[in-house]
């Protein structure tokens, strides 16, 4: 059959599917372009040039940068390469279907190939087949329904053999035990078999044990005849798809041999030759194994040779694709280990997740993170060392030519400098650590190119692993500063992720400027303050800067003329340096004049008369009472009226993350995101100014508990105990009333958890009651910026009952938690129940529990990770 010409088509084509099937050794020699046959690599003379019909022959690509490929003439960035192709002397089984294999042999008759079921069977499966839209897994089902229906038969519905078991018998080794059977009732074929041997074991007794291991030895030829012969009519049942691939193209009689370019030979400075690549490697064993088999074959050598040989032959074609096989006896086994296709492909190292999920790249740099809050939100502190390494090809025109000019002067050591210098008619690099730079500065051209360091304002991608949306890689400005971190500000954290206990991230430098026009449009910081998934805000105040922001606008909070002006100064650096800012008239005149720090806050909304920003935003607070819009007698009702704060204390509903009642989103809608992200950026600076001055810390004075609040405690305890006592004595009576659907024990365990589960929370609010507003914790969970009250009341009241998926602690020894407790111990201590606060300590078996609840939590938490990594894997695959 005459190769067929590729055609190029200009029609469009729409793909309906893909379909993966098996080559045909005939189609594997349409693909190939040399039947490959020598087993030496170069030819002996000196010109090393590598030898015709061997495995580096150059018709099949090219693996070097000044040889052309000699069947396309391309070079080596543009030749795709061209397959090869090896005929076995022998055929072998292919370590990847060898399990298909089985499974086939095991449906079929090894007498007349015929699968081993009924005329009627036949046409129920057909039929079920035939169905349109059948799923993988049913298919699968349908597979071992077939199957197990054959396996169970011994007698063939087609000839009348007799067929017995199909196994593995050692290393690609297959073997048929016909006459082993199991069963209380013999087969008369069996028993015909065995009495042939009689007359045999009278003269010899060392046969008789022999006998139960008569077995036939279904080598790939076997196999391979046995295939061919199956009906057409059967493949089906198979679940093999006869124009994807027939049954017999799952041994390999005909190996392909890949083009060059994925077994490069690397040229050695070290030592005279060539490193080979293990496919290489192996190929040249296969083909000399083939070599050593023909030999035997012609000159009539012992069976016992050629079968070893063959052996030898078929471990070698397994190890080309799989390396890592098992049960290799020591024998045969390689000296050294090699890296077969499957390695290539599967694990973090392979193909698919080391070279096209993720990958190294040039252009990058990676180091620990840390937080400044005097970086704007869309800047990105880079490290004098990393500015150094990374560089931007930037072309030399009429503006920038001084500019460039002077950077190469400064050479690869100074910052900003330059590293190359590639001119435009030569094409040649140069390197400027070395030759005279001055006069490559004064010799340069337009339309030269200067690898010139980072400097300030260029555009970077900046991203944290794991990438788990699209906010995940931003757009930041550069800006280089000493030391050794990458810094940005806080409010960035959200999207990324990002906290500062050690994490590190990724910045990567566009080439191109149209690289870095797009980067600054589409994922530039400003551009993507609010998620895509809703809307709503995901780079906004966090933590600090609520805080601040909170103390700062509360009814309470005045300051006099020095003091205001201190504060708001700290906003004029960078693009506000320069505004002239209005200072609102004081709030309160005399005795002394004093503004309040809701006037400070609107300076951060519009600080100058110039400003065009009317920002207006009305929303309730998250302690609102109820009572009147502006008259909440917690100042929690928030107006702002053309950027003046009136009225509220800003807390995260207002400055933070996850709602559109935001300012943020308001200035983001209203003013667009460059106002947005100025609002922001003065914020981050003013609120750590506005703390540090003022001082904010936590003591273990701010959860010690008050005497009311123990009182009230123990009164709680007491009360809940009792009740629980009452239930636990009502099931044991006999009187407790089952809810509807539950066992007494259900509605016993049931009615208990509510009971301790009110104790917690009575013992939460009265611990809010006693609490003062300067309590620290408390401010923290009241303006939204970290903690809840659940968590301040299990520090200073009760941390309340442990639960283990969903219900009070399990009993794990018998019948009961702990072996400190009685059995069928229903008591709330018993079960979880932790009385004592984190202040006053736990006792031991409280101690327990909690780590059990803990531990319940973590291992929640690392399973999810690897559950939802896993789908997203299985997705984007």
């Amino acid at each position: 059959m005459v190769k067929e010409q590729f055609r190029e088509t200009d029609v469009a084509k729409k793909i309906s599917h893909i379909c993966f099937g098996m080559k045909s050794p005939e189609e594997m020699r349409q693909q190939a372009h040399i039947q490959v046959v020598s087993k030496n690599l170069y030819s002996q003379d000196n010109q090393h040039a590598p030898l015709l019909y061997g495995v580096l022959d150059h018709r099949m690509g090219t693996s070097e940068k000044d040889r052309p490929c000699e069947t396309c003439g391309k070079n080596l960035a543009d030749c795709l390469g061209h397959y090869g192709y090896i005929d076995l002397e022998l055929p072998c089984f292919h370590v990847g279907y060898f399990r298909a294999v089985i499974g086939i042999l095991q449906m079929i008759c090894k007498t007349c190939c015929h699968i081993m079921l009924s005329q009627e069977e036949k046409k129920q499966f057909l039929d079920y087949l035939k169905r349109p839209g059948l799923t993988y897994l049913q298919k699968r089902g349908l597979k071992k329904k077939i199957s197990d229906k054959c396996r169970k038969k011994n007698i063939c519905h087609h000839c009348g053999a007799f067929n017995g078991t199909v196994k593995k018998c050692g290393l690609l080794k297959i073997i048929h035990e016909k006459y082993k059977t199991n069963k209380k009732v013999v087969d008369p074929i069996v028993s015909n078999f065995l009495q042939s041997f009689e007359t045999a074991i009278e003269h010899n007794k060392e046969v008789e044990p022999l006998l139960g291991r008569a077995q036939e030895n279904l080598n790939p030829l076997v196999v391979l005849n046995l295939f061919k012969r199956i009906p057409a009519e059967d493949v089906p049942l198979l679940l093999m798809n006869p124009e994807a691939g027939k049954p017999s193209d799952l041994i390999l009689t005909r190996l392909l041999v890949p083009p060059l370019c994925i077994r490069p030979s690397v040229v050695s400075d070290l030592k005279s030759g060539t490193n080979e690549d293990d496919l290489t490697m192996k190929l040249t064993e296969i083909i000399f194994l083939n070599d050593v088999i023909k030999k035997h074959r012609i000159s009539g050598a012992k069976t016992q040779m050629i079968m070893e040989d063959w052996d030898f032959l078929q471990l070698q074609c397994a190890l080309y694709i799989n390396s890592e096989l098992s049960g290799i006896p020591l024998n045969m086994a390689p000296k050294k280990w090699t890296r077969g296709f499957v390695q290539r492909l599967k694990g973090k190292q392979g193909r698919f997740r080391g070279n096209l999920s993720g990958k190294r790249v040039d252009f990058s740099g990676r180091t620990v993170i840390s937080p400044d809050p005097n970086l704007r939100i869309d800047e990105v502190a880079v490290p004098v060392h990393v500015a150094k390494i990374l560089t931007f090809p930037e072309k030399v025109n009429k503006a920038n030519i001084n500019f460039l000019r002077k950077l190469v002067q400064n050479g690869p050591e100074v910052h900003p400098g330059a590293n190359f210098i590639q001119q435009r008619h030569t094409q040649m690099k140069r390197f400027l650590k070395y030759g005279n730079r001055e006069k490559m500065a004064q010799e340069l051209k337009y339309g030269d190119i200067v690898e010139r360091h980072l400097i300030d304002g260029d555009v970077v991608l900046f991203n944290r692993q794991p990438s788990l949306h699209k906010l995940s890689i931003m757009a930041h400005l550069a800006r280089v500063k000493p030391h050794r971190t990458f810094r940005f500000n806080e409010c960035v954290c959200t999207p990324y992720n990002a906290d500062f206990d050690g994490d590190e991230m990724n910045l990567h430098l566009p080439q191109t400027e149209e690289a870095k026009a797009e980067a600054l449009v589409l994922m530039g910081t400003k551009a993507n303050l609010v998620t895509p998934r809703n809307g709503e805000p995901l780079i906004a105040a966090i933590q600090d800067f609520l805080t601040g922001a909170y103390l700062l606008t509360l009814k309470d909070t005045f300051f006099d003329r020095a003091k205001a002006c201190q504060i708001i100064a700290s906003i004029l650096v960078g693009k506000d340096e320069k505004i002239k800012v209005r200072l609102p008239p004081p709030t309160i005149l005399k005795p002394v004049t004093l503004w309040t720090g809701k006037q400070i806050f609107s300076v951060i909304l519009r600080p100058s008369d110039d400003n065009p920003v009317r920002a207006n935003l009305r929303t309730k607070g998250k302690q609102y009472c109820g009572k009147g819009e502006d008259l909440c007698a917690n100042d929690s009702y928030v107006t702002i009226q053309n950027s003046e704060l009136m009225s509220g204390s800003m807390d995260k509903g207002t400055l933070g993350s996850g709602s559109k009642n935001n300012i943020f989103y308001i200035l983001l809608r209203d003013w667009g995101q460059n106002e947005a992200a100025d609002a922001m950026s003065r914020l981050a600076r003013l609120a750590p100014v506005y703390l540090s001055n003022r001082g904010f810390s936590i003591g273990i004075g701010d959860v010690t508990p008050g005497q009311g609040l123990l009182k009230a405690k123990y009164e709680l305890l007491n009360a809940g105990y009792k009740k629980c006592d009452e239930y636990i004595e009502a099931l044991n009576t006999g009187k407790l009333q089952q809810q509807p659907g539950c066992t007494a024990e259900e509605t016993l365990e049931a009615l208990i958890l509510k009971e301790l589960s009110v104790i917690r929370d009575h013992a939460g609010s009265a611990c809010l009651r006693e609490l003062d507003k300067s309590n620290s914790p408390l401010t923290m969970a009241l303006c939204g910026s970290k903690g809840s009250f659940i968590n301040i009341s299990q520090m200073i009241a009760c941390v309340g009952q442990q639960a283990i998926s969903g219900s009070r602690v399990p009993d794990g020894f018998e019948n009961r938690s702990l072996p400190h407790f009685e059995k069928h111990s229903k008591l709330p201590a018993a079960k979880g129940f932790v009385a004592n606060s984190f202040y006053s300590g736990l006792t031991p078996t409280e101690f327990f529990f909690h780590t059990m609840a803990g531990r319940e939590g973590l291992v929640d938490t690392a399973v999810k990770t690897a559950e939802t990594g896993y789908m997203q894997a299985l997705v984007s695959g």
